[in-house]
C-alpha cells in the first residue's frame, strides 16, 4: 500500500512539473489560465446555477487540455523537423486550429451564459438607483 501511495505522489510531481513547464514556456496557456480565472470569478460573483457552472468548468478544462496537447504535439513534431516531412507544419497548424475552435466555441457559450447576467446588473445599477 505504501508503494502505491509513493507512486501516486510521484505521478503528481510529474504532472506538476509538466504544468510548470507549460506555464513558463507557453504564453497562450498563461493567457487562457488568466481568462479561466476571470470566468471562475464571474461564476462566483453572479452566483450561477450549478448546471452553468458545470458547463463553464468543462469548457475551461477542454481549452486548457487542448492547449497542453498542442504543446505536446509541437514538441514531438519539433523532433522530426520540417526537413524530415512536410506535414510537420500542417500538424502544428491543425493542433493550433483545434485550440482556436475550442476557445472560440467556449467564448460564444460563455457570452450566451454571462450576457443576461451582465445586462441585469446594468439594468439594476441604472434603473434602481
Amino acid at each position: 500500500m505504501f508503494n502505491n501511495l509513493k507512486r501516486l505522489l510521484k505521478s503528481f510531481k510529474y504532472a506538476t512539473t509538466g504544468l510548470m513547464y507549460v506555464w513558463h514556456h507557453e504564453q497562450n496557456f498563461r493567457i487562457q489560465t488568466f481568462v479561466s480565472l476571470c470566468v471562475v470569478l464571474a461564476m462566483v460573483l453572479f452566483q450561477l446555477p450549478l448546471w452553468q457552472v458545470i458547463i463553464l468548468i468543462l469548457l475551461i478544462m477542454i481549452v486548457l487540455i487542448l492547449e497542453l496537447m498542442n504543446t505536446i504535439a509541437e514538441k514531438m513534431v519539433d523532433i522530426l523537423k520540417p526537413r524530415i516531412h512536410s506535414y510537420v507544419r500542417v500538424i502544428k497548424d491543425m493542433m493550433a486550429a483545434a485550440v482556436f475552435i475550442s476557445s472560440l466555441g467556449s467564448a460564444i457559450i460563455g457570452l450566451l451564459i454571462f450576457v443576461p447576467y451582465i445586462v441585469d446588473l446594468f439594468v439594476n445599477l441604472f434603473y434602481n438607483s
